[in-house]
């Protein structure tokens, strides 16, 4: 096989990783818990950053209307498969060994992976602000508007006296490694193919 060969095979394979490393955490700090309550995302399931914090999250919520973070919603049937087609994808490209194929793969993860991105924002400002109107707990903006309780997409936010943390973790770099993987496949592909044109001539 040829270096862009491997190095396509490698792209598409890295992302399976995303079944192993979570993809994203929300962690939420305050002064009533001493050890912040977290979640880590994975491509097909929430998880608890340290016991029973899914369950305080859920319980903390309900008193604000705020829905309850489900075991499962469509996506997480959805994105696994995404996963393992465009892996599949990848493969057979790699060993087709085609250099223009590279950077079409690349381009259909970038859109794919951008689609995931939007449709977690959409979940993100649904469960924020989607809310019971007969909840215990109503909350108001300085212009009177129901105030919001959704996390940030992508960094910190204070939200009453809680500081909310969303980051990308193990997972999504493991992702990014291979998209970019793809490209620079594409890059060494090129020369390569240059290389055995300027040969072919000489």
């Amino acid at each position: 096989m040829k270096k862009s060969q491997i190095i396509m095979v490698l792209g598409a394979l890295v992302p399976l990783l995303l079944f192993v490393f979570p993809l994203w955490k929300i962690t939420l700090e305050a002064p009533q818990y001493p050890t912040p309550l977290g979640m880590h995302i994975y491509i097909n399931d929430f998880a608890d950053a340290n016991p029973h914090d899914i369950k305080n999250i859920n319980l903390m919520n309900h008193y604000v209307g705020m829905k309850y973070i489900p075991d499962a919603i469509p996506e997480f049937e959805i994105f696994p498969y995404g996963i393992v087609i465009t892996t599949v994808i990848g493969l057979i490209i790699g060993f087709m060994g085609n250099h223009k194929w590279y950077l079409y793969w690349f381009i259909m993860m970038v859109l794919v992976s951008t689609a995931g991105l939007i449709d977690f924002y959409i979940w993100e400002h649904d469960y924020g602000h989607n809310l019971d109107p007969n909840a215990i707990l109503k909350f108001t903006n300085e212009d009177g508007t129901p105030m919001g309780f959704q996390p940030p997409f992508f960094g910190t936010k204070h939200i009453l006296n809680f500081t909310a943390h969303s980051y990308p973790r193990l997972g999504a770099y493991f992702l990014a490694l291979g998209i970019a993987l793809g490209l620079i496949a594409y890059q060494v592909g090129k020369k390569e193919k240059g290389k055995e044109t300027l040969e072919n001539r000489t």
